[in-house]
């Protein structure tokens, strides 16, 4: 029950991957390779084994309800908690720059609505001076987000969990009855679902820090550059192993005084709430 536990969810491939690769190299203690299909999670592990490395497999689909408690139930049981949490599971779509509803409401729920089931269900068990990090985007800065009233919202002193679900619900209602403005999101509304599910995260990063700071637990968010993976369709100026360098930075060695930032996948932490900056995603560099 003492040994440390580290989690990563969305682990089959891409960034979380190398985050699992890095993190049993480097860090003394249980990892667990997490995905929502299980061949391939323990065919990721298998891979790794080949590699002289054993990470735990578990099942996690973490926009299930059912699946997040039972892997909450098995942390428990098997560790009493655990110390880190890398929030990775993700889905783009990168072929289309603008979607259907259908296709929206599925980027949001899994790459934002999941995290507050895996707030609600794992946090609490996150041991005190964990450290949780939510692999957020470029397009996950405040500046992806040009409608003033929003800009306004988001970048309140008494931001709420209520303001950023509303938020999330305000684009997938004008998505659905047809009032969406390509001019409220930056870059002409490209990948104007992903934009807002990983602003929204980005903004409950902030939430969830001054939750847990009674306990030192950090909590960060981080972009981790064009990297070149399934999702991004193989573009990109990063392999997934150098864009997980960052994330194992502050997972191992960044400062515990480290919390509630965003920061770039050079490790600079920058100001989330500079909507005017030119950090926002331009879909530009997919064709670069």
């Amino acid at each position: 029950m003492s040994s440390k536990v580290a989690v990563v969810t969305g682990a089959n491939k891409g960034i979380g991957f190398s985050i699992v690769k890095g993190l049993c190299q480097r860090f003394d203690g249980v990892v667990y390779l997490t995905s929502r299909d299980e061949g391939r999670g323990r065919a990721a592990v298998a891979e790794l084994n080949k590699l002289g490395m054993k990470p735990e497999y578990h099942q996690l689909d973490v926009t299930d309800r059912p699946s997040v408690a039972r892997f909450a139930d098995h942390l428990r049981q098997r560790h009493g908690g655990l110390d880190l949490l890398v929030n990775n599971a993700a889905v783009a779509n990168s072929v289309d720059l603008y979607n259907s509803y259908e296709e929206n409401e599925e980027i949001v729920r899994i790459n934002y609505k999941s995290i507050l089931l895996i707030q609600e269900l794992i946090f609490p068990l996150v041991r005190d001076n964990g450290r949780i990090v939510n692999i957020s985007s470029d397009c996950g800065h405040l500046s992806n987000v040009k409608n003033k009233y929003w800009i306004e919202r988001l970048s309140g002193k008494n931001l709420t969990m209520e303001d950023i679900n509303e938020f999330v619900e305000w684009f997938l209602d004008s998505c659905k009855n047809g009032t969406f403005k390509r001019e409220d999101i930056a870059d002409e509304g490209t990948v104007a679902a992903y934009r807002v599910a990983k602003v929204a995260l980005s903004a409950a990063t902030i939430l969830q820090q001054k939750e847990l700071k009674t306990r030192n637990i950090s909590v960060n968010s981080l972009h981790p550059g064009l990297v070149r993976t399934d999702m991004t369709c193989g573009v990109g100026f990063y392999s997934a192993d150098e864009a997980a360098e960052t994330p194992l930075y502050l997972l191992l060695e960044a400062p515990a005084t480290l919390q509630g930032a965003y920061i770039w996948y050079d490790r600079k932490v920058l100001d989330w709430y500079d909507y005017k900056a030119d950090y926002y995603f331009k879909t530009s560099t997919l064709k670069s």
